[in-house]
């Protein structure tokens, strides 16, 4: 007979645990959706000369406007996917619900998008189109590439003395 006692909170050691579950009940179809679905994304991207170099530097010089008519169409499907994810309550590959919660916005906001955007302006991509230029045999894209990975465990190392 099921108890009206309300669970023990979750701890992380339990979330983790949980975590691990869920991965492993993923099945492998799953993966190789998702895996079509970046090919795919990565090929997209390629074609329409997102990860080229000189895109990148055009834009931010205003020398055309075929980046920001990328992004611009990039935000009005996001924000349409955005609402339907909301009204039809989809879930992630793993059957968890998707729930948004927006971020506070602080100094380190500032920080961290100013940093972003003078390392797309000197490599030409932002984290999403360097697997595209590594796909791509672009060989200097491996050094975009271990930066970015380099900045990622930077920044977990500085994140407890970072304005948050």
């Amino acid at each position: 007979m099921p108890t009206t006692d309300s669970p023990a909170p979750a701890t992380s050691a339990d979330s983790a645990t949980s975590a691990n579950i869920a991965a492993r009940a993923i099945p492998w179809a799953m993966y190789l959706r998702v895996l079509t679905v970046g090919t795919f994304f990565g090929i997209v991207l390629v074609k329409s000369e997102v990860v080229r170099w000189q895109r990148v530097h055009d834009m931010f010089l205003f020398k055309e406007a075929h980046m920001y008519l990328i992004i611009s169409t990039g935000i009005v499907v996001a924000g349409i996917f955005m609402f339907l994810i909301k009204r039809c309550g989809v879930r992630t590959v793993s059957g968890e619900p998707i729930i948004y919660k927006p971020k506070p916005f602080h100094a380190g906001v500032v920080i961290g998008g100013t940093l972003f955007g003078a390392g797309w302006a000197i490599t030409g991509a932002c984290p999403g189109p360097i697997y595209a230029q590594v796909g791509a045999g672009v060989a200097m894209a491996l050094c975009t590439l271990l930066g970015a990975l380099a900045g990622t465990y930077a920044y977990a190392y500085a994140k407890p003395h970072l304005p948050h």
